[in-house]
């Protein structure tokens, strides 16, 4: 009998077949949602820098007053988007900035959105944040302080000059730039 292992499966070449054909999610608080609302996109680029198509960005959320969904009394907010990226490598999410969350001890985080990343030729999802870069409170968060200084740059949304209450936030797979990937 040959015991000679095979290759892992890879997620794709049909990767979002089943997950974003049918359930894309790309509003994740409801018109009556509490707080300030606002749009993300997402570039999703290689280490060439040329966009990822083929690709699947979920998202997950506080509201604004720092509750995620089980703890949310906003019925209007899920706290959850998935989207499949398009040719030029990008997806808009439409939410509400998320307050402050807790956590462990007495720390309090920065307002932050938690970002999985699932692409073929990856065998687990790549997991990062994204920071809103005008945020005071980003100085004070005790995740984004563990990144070395000259790479936070790379968690970090910017308004897009081009639309009113729009963010943009391009992540680098690998390379020169590459986003900062926790390993969670």
């Amino acid at each position: 009998m040959d015991l000679t292992p095979t290759p892992s499966q890879t997620a794709g070449p049909f990767l979002h077949v089943g997950l974003t054909d049918t359930r894309s999610v790309s509003r994740i608080a409801g018109e009556g949602a509490k707080g300030e609302r606002l749009w993300i996109t997402f570039r999703l680029l290689d280490g060439d820098g040329l966009p990822v198509p083929d690709a699947m960005i979920e998202l997950w959320q506080a509201d604004s007053e720092g509750n995620y969904k089980e703890g949310s009394p906003d019925g209007e907010f899920s706290g959850f988007g998935r989207m499949a990226t398009s040719e030029d490598g990008s997806c808009t999410f439409e939410t509400i900035r998320p307050g402050r969350v807790a956590g462990p001890g007495s720390t309090v985080q920065a307002p932050h959105i938690n970002v999985s990343v699932f692409s073929r030729g990856l065998l687990k999802r790549l997991s990062t944040r994204v920071y809103f870069a005008d945020d005071r409170a980003n100085s004070e968060d005790p995740v984004l302080a563990l990144v070395p200084e000259d790479r936070r740059a790379t968690l970090l949304a910017h308004p897009d000059p081009g639309r009113d209450r729009s963010w943009i936030q391009v992540i680098r797979m690998r390379g020169e730039g590459e986003t900062v990937f926790f390993d969670v």
